[in-house]
């Protein structure tokens, strides 16, 4: 099964991640390669990396829940999933924000575009899902009002514009990969994420880390 196999590799990750939590509290250290492996111009994570990092990925599962509302909202509705003028709208609207607050608008705009593909990833899916059994499908009385669900999501991305805008460094250290999945486990199970949305969220932090 591919989101079996997909989380799997997650749950791997963590595994070596793990190897990242020390102290008491949760408290994360990260250990220093050795010498020889460390280049001169790496950066180091600075103090606090996973705090902001964890802060990503809870943010990015928050946008992922609305997926299922837009899902539910489009549903049998005739309105695509693909939507490239919203989608438009919502880069050019992360980037101002970013630009705003002295952030890289391009690297906030490259971590949107994961966001988006991984929110289609799980209205995708329900979709499919819903086709093969309608009985789960939403009726047209359950069916959410898509401008109230964007709201939320606009709201959401106003907070995860400044999570970027807030985390250059822990971003661009060479511990970042390891410490956001490490995030991303801790989100799994604080939020109890579904395999299906724990591919997508996987999906959705790919362009956290700088390079």
């Amino acid at each position: 099964m591919r989101l079996s196999s997909s989380a799997g590799r997650l749950f791997t990750a963590g595994a070596v991640c793990a190897a990242l939590l020390a102290g008491s509290g949760g408290a994360v250290a990260v250990a220093a390669p050795a010498p020889a492996q460390r280049s001169a111009a790496a950066p180091v994570a600075p103090a606090g990396s996973y705090a902001r990092l964890h802060t990503l990925a809870d943010l990015a599962a928050r946008r992922l829940a609305t997926a299922d509302l837009v899902a539910a909202a489009k549903y049998g509705t005739g309105s695509p999933i693909d939507d490239p003028a919203r989608e438009q709208q919502v880069l050019d609207d992360v980037a101002r924000q970013a630009r705003e607050l002295g952030a890289d608008p391009a690297a906030t705009v490259r971590i949107f575009r994961d966001q988006i593909e991984a929110n289609k990833v799980v209205q995708r899916a329900l979709h499919r899902r819903w086709d093969a059994d309608p009985s789960q499908a939403p009726t047209p009385e359950e069916r959410p009002d898509l401008a109230e669900v964007r709201a939320e999501i606009n709201r959401v991305n106003g907070e995860l514009v400044r999570g970027i805008a807030d985390s250059p460094s822990a971003r661009a250290a060479v511990s970042c990969r390891g410490l956001v999945t490490l995030g991303a486990l801790h989100v799994r199970h604080e939020r109890q994420l579904d395999p299906l949305h724990t591919v997508a969220l996987e999906r959705a932090l790919r362009s956290v880390c700088a390079g």
